[in-house]
């Protein structure tokens, strides 16, 4: 079992940064593939990018240039820097993790909201 909680989401303005954290806990000595996705409300979730254990990223188009994943594998934790926000970018994002027997794990979601 794997434990997801995310944290940092929040209103910022057109323009602004956020960066979102995600902490994984429980029964894992590793995690494969994390990431994030995110959802609008009567939409499919969709991918923002994900990140290999070591270290291989892969984003969505319309996030390329302006968001960064990162993680730390010794804290168990997954980053998302988002530069450059733009209003379409409203949603709620969920970090995602692949436990090494093939699971996959989502996070509660935490709210982004860009407006001015």
């Amino acid at each position: 079992q794997v434990q997801l909680v995310e944290s940092g989401g929040g209103l910022v303005q057109p323009g602004g940064s956020l960066r979102l954290s995600c902490a994984a806990s429980g029964s894992f000595t590793r995690l494969n593939t994390m990431g994030w996705y995110r959802q609008a409300p009567g939409k499919q979730r969709e991918l923002v990018g994900t990140i290999t254990r070591g270290g291989s990223t892969n984003y969505a188009d319309s996030v390329k240039g302006r968001f960064t994943i990162s993680r730390d594998n010794a804290k168990n934790m997954v980053y998302l820097q988002m530069n450059s926000l733009k209003p379409e970018d409203t949603d709620v994002y969920y970090c995602y993790a692949r436990h090494p027997i093939g699971i996959d794990y989502w996070g509660q979601g935490t709210q982004v909201t860009v407006s001015s």
